[in-house]
């Protein structure tokens, strides 16, 4: 398995922009599927966006136009950027690696430890 750690979180006013970055150990970052996922309070965590190794990006209807996930193969590092972030955004943002290009949580076998978003209206 591969260990990841988030960073990028913080509070920002409605229609700011946020970078979330994931940094990975081990050498075989470039073959997972980099995916983001999000947590508000009370509800259940859901899938915000993915990227294979192959770089196709997969994102949630609510993020679509928003939010861009990137990777960076040479750092061991996935990317989220997000733009015109709404309350709604506010949550824990975790990143996760698996061996499947899928936003199916269920499929991703590491996880971080997340990073907090708020959004203020």
């Amino acid at each position: 398995q591969v260990q990841l750690v988030e960073s990028g979180g913080g509070l920002v006013q409605a229609g700011g922009s946020l970078r979330l970055s994931c940094a990975a150990s081990g050498r075989t970052f470039s073959r997972y599927t980099m995916g983001w996922f999000r947590q508000a309070p009370g509800k259940e965590r859901e899938s915000v966006a993915a990227i294979s190794r192959g770089g196709n990006t997969y994102y949630a209807d609510s993020v679509k136009g928003r939010f861009t996930i990137s990777r960076d193969n040479a750092k061991n590092t996935a990317y989220l950027q997000m733009n015109s972030l709404k309350p709604e955004d506010t949550g824990v943002y975790y990143c996760a690696a698996g061996w499947i290009a899928t936003m199916n949580p269920n499929q991703y076998e590491s996880w971080g430890q997340g990073t907090q978003v708020t959004v203020s209206s």
